[in-house]
């Protein structure tokens, strides 16, 4: 089974790392390590699917690709 995307960056704005989950519409968090950013965006994620089922919204299958990893 494919699971979803994640971006990892650091953002000197906020002093830390944002991940994120392009097919989960605003599914972000923040961490002041690269690891902590991505143990957020987990939990997050788990909370951003549980609130789609519990309000009978459309779960997006995972489908983002950056253009670094897509086959011409």
């Amino acid at each position: 089974m494919k699971d979803y995307h994640i971006n990892i960056f650091y953002s000197e704005e906020d002093e830390g790392y944002i991940a994120d989950i392009p097919d989960l519409n605003s599914c972000s968090a923040f961490g002041i390590t690269p690891e902590k950013a991505l143990s957020e965006v987990l939990m997050a994620k788990s909370a951003w699917i549980e609130a789609a089922n519990e309000n009978g919204k459309p779960i997006p299958p995972p489908r983002y690709r950056p253009v670094i990893y897509q086959v011409a």
